[in-house]
């Protein structure tokens, strides 16, 4: 195993989502020595995931090599690895590569991934979505059934292979399960022969007595009807019991698809417990204000992965802002404290708007004092998350794909990649 020694300043960072980019943009703009380690190459727009999935948006429109997005900053280094173990008392990591490295500061920034409730061997028949790699499966997974029923002559064989059944009625599910509602009913009714598209069945199912249950009531019923206008089936308290190949058993009823997507859960990644600390239920670990981790020396931690009180006593949420906004925040403290010495005030979470879009002109928009839904909130939606992605060659080919989308219902990544159908 090889020993890579750095000096006493050296910051690495683990991660590069928003979180972790944002903790190397502040320290490369101070110019303190950075490595940052990932086991992808891409930093992942994450909250346009769901298009990828559903054929609207190709992989490249919402990932940039990290990089590219870190080239201007000299004092960072990119490292593609994994890391497998962390020794907070010698201040060193070891990677999956074999080499092991030691470090000054660590910044722990993994995220999440899907949560099956004590369930994994769901997976196999109902991928989560938090990769592009899961956006390739469930996109070929979800063609293939079409193309399955296409192909079939039995009328009972077709009803199931077009039924789609997405678990989870969070803003990941609400976001799929409209998308697909749209694919089937204004794409796909145009290109099959033997189907009718348009009569998909999509069911979203959530075990809570409502949809969108971090949202005000009114923005969850508005999104509901909105969802049942596209020919969405909303069940509510409805507990999903078991998923196979072919069926959902949900509430004691076997229901036949063609395909399952798993939107009912997350947990953080595995690295508090490599970290050796205390986690909650969902593998999260607590932070004090200044995100840095209780009981370990220049161990901070931040994202999807922490536990952190907002200004009304509640944790928060695990959205891209949150993360943006504590990699912002790092960046510039740890530099501070580095450079000086001095502590900086604790963070603040700013909160611009938790957001879920429906349909094709239609989300909803909570920003605790205001409500927006319709056609207002989804152009506020798209504006925003084209302002967000990385590259501006992004910004322009996702606006100019969307606008094309809008007035021809069109998607033109509808490519079923070799392999990823089969289960």
């Amino acid at each position: 195993m090889a020993a890579v020694s750095q000096n006493d300043s050296r910051v690495v960072v683990v991660g590069a989502g928003f979180a972790g980019i944002e903790v190397a943009r502040g320290l490369g703009a101070a110019r303190i020595p950075v490595t940052l380690i990932d086991r992808q190459n891409h930093h992942l727009f994450q909250p346009l995931l769901y298009q990828v999935a559903t054929a609207a948006l190709s992989p490249a429109d919402i990932a940039e090599p990290v990089r590219k997005v870190l080239r201007g900053y000299e004092s960072v280094e990119v490292r593609l690895d994994e890391v497998v173990s962390v020794d907070a008392r010698t201040h060193t990591v070891s990677l999956a590569s074999g080499d092991t490295l030691s470090w000054g500061w660590l910044v722990v920034a993994t995220g999440a991934t899907h949560s099956y409730f004590g369930h994994d061997e769901w997976a196999a028949f109902a991928p989560g979505l938090k990769t592009i790699e899961d956006a390739r499966i469930i996109r070929s997974r979800l063609l293939l059934a079409f193309e399955e029923a296409e192909r079939s002559h039995d009328k009972e064989q077709q009803r199931r292979l077009m039924t789609i059944a997405v678990i989870g009625g969070g803003p990941t599910g609400v976001e799929l399960a409209g998308s697909i509602a749209e694919l089937a009913r204004y794409t796909l009714s145009k290109d099959f022969r033997n189907i009718r598209a348009e009569t998909a069945t999509v069911l979203l199912l959530e075990a809570g007595p409502r949809i969108l249950p971090a949202f005000p009531e009114a923005l969850a019923d508005y999104a509901a009807r909105k969802l049942g206008q596209l020919g969405v089936t909303v069940r509510t308290q409805c507990a999903v019991e078991n998923v196979s190949a072919n069926a959902v058993r949900a509430n004691g009823e076997d229901i036949g698809v063609g395909f399952a997507i798993w939107a009912a859960g997350v947990r953080a990644s595995n690295l508090g417990t490599l970290l050796g600390v205390e986690t909650d239920r969902a593998g999260r670990i607590s932070v004090n204000g200044d995100l840095s981790v209780p009981g370990l020396d220049r161990v901070y931690a931040l994202g999807d992965l922490t536990l952190l009180a907002d200004a009304k006593g509640g944790n928060l949420p695990g959205l891209a802002q949150v993360a943006k906004q504590q990699g912002q925040y790092l960046g510039r403290a740890l530099a501070q404290k580095i450079r000086s010495g001095s502590a900086s005030q604790p963070f603040r979470y700013k909160n611009r708007g938790n957001t879920a879009i429906v349909g094709r002109h239609a989300a909803v928009f909570d920003f605790g004092w205001w409500q927006l839904k319709g056609w207002f909130a989804w152009s506020f939606w798209a504006l925003i998350h084209v302002y967000l992605l990385v590259g501006f060659q992004h910004r322009l080919m996702v606006a100019i794909q969307w606008l094309w989308r809008y007035v021809t219902y069109e998607r033109g990544s509808r490519l079923i990649a070799e392999g990823a159908g089969k289960r």
